[in-house]
């Protein structure tokens, strides 16, 4: 028996197109209907106007496409003999801007995604305090953000060198008393403890708050045991908490941007990618198995690439990447210069490729550039990895973890644990 559902709230539609035997999802097909055609407007247009562009992909994870964007065209100076080599400072302030957009995507994702879709399978209605408590923590955070990129959505403030901001003491102390706000908010909401105390813990039935909530409904629909795919994870982007690399039964930090290929859809705008012709995982789970977080590892060894063990994943990154931003304030270096590239070369001829950890996992931009115009902008997002229908060699990676579901109402929760983004995948 076939099928059909939209699914809706995923910043866009995309439909899936069930298989059911025996009662059971035997395989699904995942179309994404719309095109934005971001690429195309992009060609022909000056080498600098992809800052103003490629940011207005997204309104979850704009400034994840901005520093992918500014990286491929430092990436493509450098391979042209025009070195660029960025201050601490403005290395540390693009770090704090993307990592306060994922926790922001992360909130969201929890409290108005994955809490309701699992309340949801038990016919509950979701409690107006968890929008509240998204919007607040997500608004504070970004709060914190606009500091240094002056707005928030589609801030263009990183640029080849460096960033175009110079900020004061009094802004560091800003945003320190911002992500302060934060971190009590996590504490004292999402873990129901301090955050020292919160590393020191053994089990996931040590945890509190609201994490202790979503565990209980995850134990409840056995999602310990559903939701499991191929295994396989890969994280492409620089960030000095995440490490690069691919999991595959081993670990190897040797990861090849020339391995990667994406593959049209068949009634699809977005296309499927692979690494050297096999579905990997990408995102939080990825990047938590390849930093060896010996938590995760644990959890992993116990309940592989399960949705508890996904939703888990997402959720612990939160908390380290808080404490990593307060770390970036606290030893952020004003006196150090902003930028160091006085000016762009106006015929430059540069072919780059940029690669950042966005909420959703590893984002690519490639920009080939000819006389100072680009001649060729291609993006593979974290959904692209995540979300298609595969391959003829294989399904997908939600497709595969999806098969098995008892209901279509389970299917798309499988669905939304991957934090699904239409949007940048169509663009």
């Amino acid at each position: 028996m076939k099928v059909k559902y939209l699914i809706e709230k995923i910043e866009g539609e995309a439909e899936l197109e069930f298989d059911f035997k025996n009662g059971l999802v035997d395989n699904v097909n995942i179309y994404f209907p719309f095109y934005r055609g971001i690429e195309e407007i992009l060609k022909n247009r000056d080498a600098m106007d992809a800052l103003v562009i490629t940011p207005r992909v997204c309104g979850i994870c704009n400034h994840a496409h901005l520093i992918a964007s500014v990286r491929a065209i430092e990436n493509g100076l450098n391979k042209a003999g025009i070195n660029i080599d960025l201050t601490q400072k403005a290395i540390s302030l693009r770090e704090f801007t993307l990592s306060c957009e994922i926790v922001q995507s992360h909130f969201k994702w929890f409290y108005l995604v994955a809490l309701p879709q699992l309340l949801n399978l038990d016919r509950m209605k979701c409690p107006d305090n968890y929008i509240l408590k998204a919007s607040w923590a997500s608004t504070n955070i970004v709060k914190a953000l606009a500091i240094f990129s002056g707005q928030w959505p589609h801030a263009s403030y990183a640029v080849p060198g460096g960033v175009s901001c110079d900020p004061t003491y009094e802004d560091i102390i800003q945003a320190e008393s911002l992500v302060d706000e934060v971190i009590r908010f996590v504490e004292n909401e999402l873990i129901g403890m301090n955050i020292d105390e919160y590393h020191k813990r053994k089990e996931i039935s040590n945890i509190k708050g609201d994490m202790a909530i979503i565990f209980g409904m995850l134990d409840k629909h056995n999602m310990k045991a559903k939701g499991k795919s191929y295994d396989r994870f890969a994280v492409f982007g620089e960030h000095p908490i995440f490490q690069t690399g691919q999991y595959n039964k081993k670990y190897s930090n040797d990861i090849d941007f020339a391995h990667i290929d994406e593959h049209p859809q068949h009634n699809s705008k977005a296309k499927s990618v692979t690494y050297k012709d096999m579905c990997y995982e990408v995102g939080p789970l990825a990047r938590a198995i390849m930093t060896k977080n010996d938590f995760m590892l644990n959890l992993h060894d116990k309940y592989k690439d399960s949705v508890l063990t996904r939703v888990y994943a997402r959720l612990d990154e939160t908390i380290k990447l808080l404490v990593h931003i307060k770390s970036l304030l606290a030893n952020l270096n004003v006196k150090e210069l902003s930028c160091t590239l006085a000016n762009m070369p106006k015929a430059l001829e540069a072919d780059g490729v940029g690669m950042v950890e966005a909420a959703r996992g590893s984002l690519i931009h490639q920009s080939i550039i000819k006389d100072g115009k680009i001649q060729k902008y291609n993006i593979i997002t974290p959904t692209q990895w995540n979300l298609s229908s595969g391959t003829q060699k294989e399904a997908g990676i939600a497709a595969q973890a999806i098969k098995g579901s008892v209901s279509i109402e389970e299917a798309t929760f499988i669905f939304r644990t991957f934090d699904v983004c239409s949007v940048c995948t169509t663009h």
